[in-house]
This record gives C-alpha cells, sequence and structure tokens, in this order.
C-alpha cells in the first residue's frame, strides 16, 4: 500500500511540478516577441517566431528544463517562489530552447515525420501565417533563431553575474560537443548505406555521451551549480564524472526500450532496427553473433520492411540480449551508486553550499528501471 501512495505522490508532484515550469514560459515568448517588436518587425514575423516558440519548445516531458529548478532547490534546500522561480525556470527554458534547435534540425537531417506526437515543424503545412503557409526550410532558420533566443535571454537576465561568462561557455560547449555527436552518428549509421562493419559498443559509447550525455545530464545540473554558486572546476569534474555515465546509462536504456518495450509502455513504435541506428542492441549482437547469425543481421538490419525486422530481433532474442541488458544494468548502476557514496557534500572554495549526493540519486531514481 504505502508504494502505491508513494507513486501516486511522486506522480502529483511531477504534474505540479510540470505545470509550474509551463507558467514560466508564456512571459519567455513575451519578452522574445518583444524583442523583436522593438526592431519594427512586421507582424506576421512575430506571429512566425511565436508559432516556431510554441510548437517546438513547451512539448515533451521537459524533463531537462524542470531539472534545472529541481537541482537548485536540492542545493538550496528550499522551494523558490516569485521572481527567483521564474529566474530559474528561465535557465530551463534555455535547456529546452535547445532541446527545440537539435531536434529541428535533426528531424530535417533524418527526414523524419512526426515528433513528440505531431507532424515535424518543417513538414507543417498549415502555420495559418500569411504570405507563406508552409514551414518547409524556412526550418533551418526557424531552428537557428531558437537557439539565438538563449543567448538574448541569458544576457537581459544574468549578463550583471559573476557567473555569465560560465553560463555562455556552458551552453556553446555543450552545443558544440552534441553537434560533434550528431556528426559521428550521422557518418556512422546513414539511414540509406548499411555496413555493421562500422558499428561498435565502443563507436555507440562516443556517441552517446557527445550527442545525448552532456545536453540532457551534465547542462541542467551545471547551469543549477553555477546559479548556487558552486563554480570550482574541481566539484564540475566531478558532476561530469557521475552525470555522463548516468546519461550513457539512460542512452543504452532507451535503446533497449525501443526494441523490447511495448508500444503501450513506452508510447511509442520502435523503429531503431527499421533506421539502421547505431544503437546497443545491435552493438551488443554484433558482439556475440557467431557466423550465421552475422550474416543474419547484416541482411535485415536497416532494410524497410517487418519480416526483416522480426529476423533480426530473433538473432537478438536467441544471443539473451534482454539478459545481457540486465547484467548491464545492475553493472552500471552499482558504478554509478559506489560514485555517488563518493561525493563530498562539504563546501569548497567559498561556496555557502555544497554538492548534494541526492542531486544524483534522485537523477537515478527517475531512471533506474523505468518502463518508458
Amino acid at each position: 500500500m504505502h508504494d502505491h501512495t508513494a507513486a501516486a505522490h511522486n506522480r502529483a508532484t511531477v504534474a505540479h511540478n510540470k505545470k509550474r515550469f509551463l507558467e514560466a514560459w508564456p512571459p519567455i515568448v513575451k519578452e522574445l516577441t518583444g524583442f523583436m517588436k522593438s526592431h519594427h518587425m512586421p507582424e506576421n514575423s512575430l506571429q512566425w517566431f511565436t508559432k516556431n516558440l510554441e510548437y517546438n519548445a513547451p512539448g515533451g516531458k521537459l524533463n531537462r528544463g524542470i531539472s534545472v529548478v529541481d537541482t537548485v532547490e536540492l542545493l538550496l534546500g528550499k522551494t523558490l517562489h516569485g521572481e527567483e522561480y521564474q529566474r530559474v525556470a528561465l535557465l530551463g527554458w534555455c535547456v529546452e530552447l535547445l532541446q527545440a534547435f537539435f531536434l529541428v534540425s535533426d528531424d530535417i537531417m533524418d527526414a523524419s515525420i512526426t515528433r513528440r506526437g505531431q507532424d515535424c515543424w518543417y513538414r507543417v503545412k498549415e502555420t495559418g501565417i500569411k504570405p507563406v503557409s508552409s514551414v518547409g526550410m524556412i526550418a533551418i532558420n526557424d531552428a537557428f533563431m531558437l537557439e539565438g533566443s538563449i543567448y538574448h535571454l541569458l544576457k537581459v537576465h544574468f549578463k550583471k553575474e559573476l557567473y555569465y561568462v560560465e553560463l555562455l561557455e556552458l551552453f556553446h560547449e555543450t552545443t558544440f560537443l552534441t553537434e560533434i555527436g550528431q556528426m559521428i552518428d550521422l557518418i556512422t549509421a546513414p539511414e540509406d548505406q548499411v555496413d555493421l562493419s562500422q558499428f561498435s559498443l565502443q563507436r555507440h559509447k562516443l556517441i552517446v555521451i557527445y550527442k545525448t550525455a552532456y545536453y540532457s545530464f551534465y547542462l541542467p545540473v551545471a547551469l543549477a551549480m553555477y546559479y548556487v554558486g558552486l563554480s570550482s572546476d574541481t566539484l564540475h569534474g566531478h558532476a561530469r564524472a557521475i552525470l555522463i555515465p548516468l546519461g550513457e546509462y539512460f542512452q543504452v536504456q532507451d535503446d533497449y526500450l525501443d526494441c523490447f518495450g511495448t508500444p503501450e509502455q513506452i508510447g511509442k513504435i520502435g523503429t531503431d532496427i527499421l533506421d539502421n541506428k547505431c544503437s546497443w542492441c545491435i552493438n551488443a549482437a554484433l558482439q556475440k553473433c557467431d557466423v550465421a547469425q552475422r550474416k543474419i543481421l547484416d541482411d535485415n538490419y536497416g532494410q524497410k520492411n517487418p519480416e526483416s525486422e522480426a529476423r533480426v530481433k530473433k538473432v537478438f532474442a536467441d544471443l539473451k540480449l534482454p539478459e545481457m541488458y540486465e547484467v548491464y544494468e545492475e553493472k552500471s548502476v552499482q558504478h554509478l551508486r559506489k560514485l555517488i557514496d563518493e561525493v563530498d557534500e562539504s563546501p569548497i572554495d567559498g561556496a555557502k553550499v555544497g554538492m548534494k549526493k541526492e542531486v544524483y540519486t534522485s537523477f537515478l531514481a527517475k531512471i533506474y528501471k523505468r518502463t518508458k
């Protein structure tokens, strides 16, 4: 019974935090469009930019943005309100704008059809804004504007802070690392050219760390750390040493669920096998398979038909991939728990607060054994 009560309480907290975070968004849109107004931009350009912001930033789970707020509240040991909440939420929304910039671009590169249950932005045919109604390749410039919005907001709200340069460098550096990860992914696994000899667990690890872990796990926590005055390189090094492997574990789990989770469970139909993705599953299989199984994988992986996909899945099942994943998961989590146990919580370098283990354990708790 207690577990059910705790789970229900947890769901209510998550829903409340998301609602509060979404309420911080309209003033940000108003501010960004206000900047355009101050430059006397025409009405239809304001409408277009508003639509771009509203369509691409607030969808999804908003985990990255909300975790900036969660982390600041944990580190300060208090709930944020009013003006202070809005400032911290703005940093969170900057992470979501970065994510939106990546996703709009990513969908064009991958020629994706849908994202978060709606048409990808570049495929929107009817914006309702005259004279151009369909988005098409204007989406490329729209992506740039989502990124540009981050630096405008940071300048307006954080220019006077001692850590302003750290915020700028953090966003620039994280963006560059993510783009490097995206490049490795694009040249390792082009959708129309299957060559499994390019794949390896080592290559997969690189892609995952650079393409996902830095911006999804380190960036939100690092922003919160700078905000509360934790700017020491040592502490940020420790944070990366935990959050990057945590991000890697998260992505391996995502890859595993794409193949072995049910659509009801994960809320989407997994397409990694059809899309020739350099996923953990195929790399784990390549490490273990015999010659005959390797031929089946070579002939069927990345082929756009359900029969080929079923053949690949059968090899995965024969190789006992779910058991391999469980071993991987337990080993990773054990390693992460050990790293978290070693965190020193005492303040250093004149900071008012220290790092808290709970920042890391709360991330781990959200991910461990998740099913979606």
